[in-house]
């Protein structure tokens, strides 16, 4: 096969007229001349760090959204399931990824769970990872979240590093807001990449540390409009991701090609966009994927021009997988699962009150995963303490989804909304229950509708409860991306519609209860103050 158009050589950064002849499955032959083409032909776009669990698809359904935005492969950690499901759960991912011709690069993550001070359904330990990292479908050792044990010189955690060393496979990081002495101690280890900067300044300072920066556009957490300007300063020490998006996201705005776009319309350098997006990730893990060089692997797409970057057609080994439809389909996987608990009442979730105290509530910042925190001045005397509508202090309600234990109750603001309550069996990164809601009664109702289907995402409102199942380890579904996509936007709306300002509700509190991002969160065990590494009370 032959394609003719402006060919985007990303390795020289140059552009020219010219056709390249394809021969089983392989870049054949690539020669300027003349054309009359106008549209460009240029790599196929990766996805250096994404959670393929966080779109709440599996593998394969995912697939079927990326490649027609362009995308040929993803680095794809499976750090959730895992947290669930141990190696069954990686497995699953990279059989169910097989029947997709989207190229999936799965690491050993690293952390599960991601602290000690959380209930997960499985443990990796070094043994685990040593095993996971000597095989040939596991690409590197996916982000290190603790941080803290890193900088401590933790035992395990530096075993764990040293396992991916012997195995000459990278090391993906995240250290949210560390810098100084203790990203020292963290780049000294190894750590090759970090997709959790918050500022320019401590990106460069992580980069000149021999840090790669993977700037980040998700469906919660956005970091480009704060560290696009790498791309004038540092173009070739920044990767692009997604981390965690959502099916309706991928839909209506796009994957790393709606990244890219963004970078075009504020004017940054359209060569370092995309080798951000192609070049840098593929060098960075050594990943089998082309760059249209002789030789290599036919992965490439072909766009109408370098303003719009309207995606027409994708190829990946030489075949066309899209061309204004989808040239394949999957199969639906057998659902695997852990989840071993009954429903639950309202007096499981009461708060006895402490008279004259004052209560820690949970911050959080919308399009971010960092929190901080509110006390809160009751002025209550009633034997058990309710959430505060018009001040917007809300019950955030956290239950142990693998064995029976009590929840875990606190408050949240900025949530905003006025009635009724919304859950989601998706709560990074152990994934135990997660509740927010105005009243006891809405948030059992939430929950428990997510107990009964042994997974998924409600909403409790005046029309009753409406749920969208999650059947595989209560964190995806084998369904068709487009109806996940549809259901999942009318319950959005339904929380909206309840009051609350996010615009990514579900996503924005399954964070909650992620305890390595700083600084206030809530687990199955308690409240937690990330920046001290430790438990917190309630009550002050």
């Amino acid at each position: 096969m032959i394609y003719e158009g402006n060919i985007v050589d990303v390795i020289n950064s140059r552009i020219f007229k010219g056709r390249i002849e394809v021969k089983d499955g392989l870049v054949f032959k690539v020669e300027e001349r003349d054309t009359v083409s106008d549209n460009y032909i240029l790599p196929g776009l990766v996805d250096s760090h994404v959670h393929i669990e966080s779109s709440m698809l599996t593998p394969s359904q995912f697939s079927k959204l990326v490649v027609p935005r362009g995308t040929v492969a993803v680095v794809t950690d499976p750090h959730e399931i895992a947290n669930v499901l141990g190696i069954e759960g990686v497995d699953y991912m990279i059989k169910d990824a097989e029947q997709t011709p989207l190229k999936c690069f799965f690491g050993a993550p690293s952390c599960v769970p991601a602290t000690p001070f959380e209930s997960s359904g499985a443990v990796l330990n070094s043994d685990d990872i040593q095993k996971l990292l000597e095989r040939d479908d596991i690409w590197f050792l996916s982000e290190m979240m603790n941080f803290p044990g890193v900088i401590n010189q933790d035992e395990e955690v530096l075993s764990k590093i040293k396992a991916a060393h012997r195995s000459g496979k990278k090391i993906d990081g995240h250290a949210p807001g560390i810098v100084g002495e203790g990203l020292r101690k963290y780049a000294q280890a190894g750590i090759s990449s970090d997709h959790e900067c918050v500022s320019t300044e401590e990106a460069i300072e992580k980069i000149n540390r021999g840090i790669t920066v993977q700037i980040r556009e998700g469906s919660a957490a956005k970091n480009f409009d704060i560290l696009a300007d790498l791309f004038r300063t540092h173009p070739d020490e920044v990767m692009l991701c997604t981390d965690d998006s959502h099916p309706d996201e991928i839909i209506n705005k796009g994957h790393i090609d709606k990244i890219i776009k963004k970078g075009i319309a504020q004017g940054y350098d359209i060569m370092s966009l995309l080798r951000a997006a192609t070049l840098k990730p593929i060098q960075h893990y050594n990943l089998p994927v082309g760059l249209l060089r002789k030789g290599d692997a036919a992965d490439f797409i072909i766009i109408d021009n370098l303003t719009d970057f309207n995606i027409l057609e994708t190829y990946i080994n030489g075949t066309c997988v899209y061309n204004n439809t989808l040239k394949f389909e999957v199969e639906k996987s057998t659902p695997i699962n852990n989840f071993n608990i009954s429903s639950l009442s309202e007096c499981d979730i009461k708060i006895e009150n402490q008279i004259g105290k004052k209560v820690r509530v949970i911050v959080p910042v919308d399009g971010d995963l960092l929190t901080d925190e509110y006390l809160w001045e009751t002025n209550s005397e009633d034997e058990y303490l309710q959430p505060l509508v018009g001040d917007d202090i809300l019950k955030i309600v956290v239950v142990n989804r693998y064995k029976s234990e009590k929840p875990i109750v606190g408050f949240i603001k900025n949530i905003g909304i006025k009635a009724g309550a919304f859950a989601c069996s998706v709560a990074h990164d152990s994934h135990n229950l997660i509740a927010v809601g105005v009243d006891d009664q809405s948030i059992v109702e939430a929950l428990n509708a997510i107990i009964e289907e042994k997974g998924g995402i409600s909403v409790k409102d005046d029309s009753g409860v409406d749920i969208l199942p999650l059947e595989v380890a209560g964190l995806m579904t084998a369904s068709d991306g487009v109806e996940v996509a549809r259901k999942y936007e009318q319950l959005n709306t339904k929380v909206q519609k309840l009051g609350s300002p996010l615009k990514a509700p579900f996503m924005t509190v399954s964070f909650m209860s992620l305890l390595v991002i700083p600084s206030l969160k809530i687990g199955d065990k308690g409240l937690f103050d990330v920046n001290r590494f430790s438990f917190t009370s309630l009550f002050v």
